[in-house]
């Protein structure tokens, strides 16, 4: 069992910034591929960003060049780094840890991130 938690999500204005982050247990977090997603009210949970054990990255077209997701696997820790944030981007984010060798994925509970004036 992988214990997730996400963590720094909050208001902020359009055009600001916000960086969230994600903690996840176990000793080896550094296999783990990770990935930040969203779910706005309504509307289904989609992928914003992943990054692989190797240090590959895939991002949502809506955020590129906006958002940058990297991870410390000292800390155990994947962030996303969000720029230049509109009231679209308003939504849950939720974390996930995924085990591909055991196809096993884990999510935090999610933090909201509201962008509004």
């Amino acid at each position: 069992q992988v214990q997730v938690v996400e963590s720094g999500g909050g208001l902020v204005q359009p055009g600001g910034s916000l960086r969230l982050s994600c903690t996840a247990s176990g000793s080896i977090f550094a296999s783990y591929t990770m990935g930040w997603y969203r779910q706005a009210p309504g509307k289904q949970r989609d992928l914003v960003a992943t990054v692989t054990s190797g240090g590959s990255t895939t991002y949502a077209d809506s955020v590129k060049g906006r958002f940058t997701i990297s991870r410390d696997n000292a800390k155990n820790t994947v962030y996303l780094q969000m720029n230049s944030l509109q009231p679209e981007d308003t939504a849950v984010y939720y974390c996930l840890s995924r085990l591909i060798w055991i196809n096993r994925d884990y999510w935090g509970q999610g933090t909201q991130v509201t962008v509004s004036s």
